[in-house]
Order: structure tokens, then sequence, then C-alpha cells
């Protein structure tokens, strides 16, 4: 499987990825190892995430949520945190 994710860094800051293992990628940044950005920001905290059965379906939708304003990337959390507790 491949996932799309929204981090949320210490400073409240949003960083947007793709992975094949979340939980490995997730423990990458929170060691300072995952990226540039996340590694001044630590630690950062799962927000988001999306499955993909391919690597650039994952990396398409990384990039159409970069381009996101930080208002819609927290409309995108919110909506999935509220479908989460519906169920």
């Amino acid at each position: 499987m491949n996932y799309t994710y929204i981090l949320q860094c210490s400073d409240g800051t949003f960083y947007t990825g793709w992975t094949t293992d979340i939980t490995r990628r997730l423990k990458t940044h929170n060691a300072g190892r995952g990226a540039k950005y996340t590694k001044t920001r630590r630690p950062v905290e799962l927000v988001y995430l999306e499955e993909y059965e391919t690597r650039a379906d994952a990396m398409k939708r990384e990039i159409q949520i970069k381009k996101m304003n930080r208002k819609r990337k927290m409309a995108l959390i919110e909506k999935k945190k509220a479908g989460e507790s519906s169920q």
C-alpha cells in the first residue's frame, strides 16, 4: 500500500508527504531524519492519512494537498476526524 499523509509539527505547521510504510516514516520524522522541514519542528504528529494502490496515485495526491492553503488542509483534517468519530 501507498499512503499520503499530513503531519502537524510542534510549531503548528503542516507537512505533507507520501510513503509505503507510515509507521516507519513517522518514526523517521520524529528521529530528525525524515525531512529537512520536520527536522527542526519535532515532535510531529500524524493528523491525516489516505491509502492508495499505486505510488503514482499517492504522489499525485501529495502534490494536490501541498497546493492547498492552510484553511483547506485544516478542513480536510477535520472532515476525516468527523468521519472517524461517527463510525
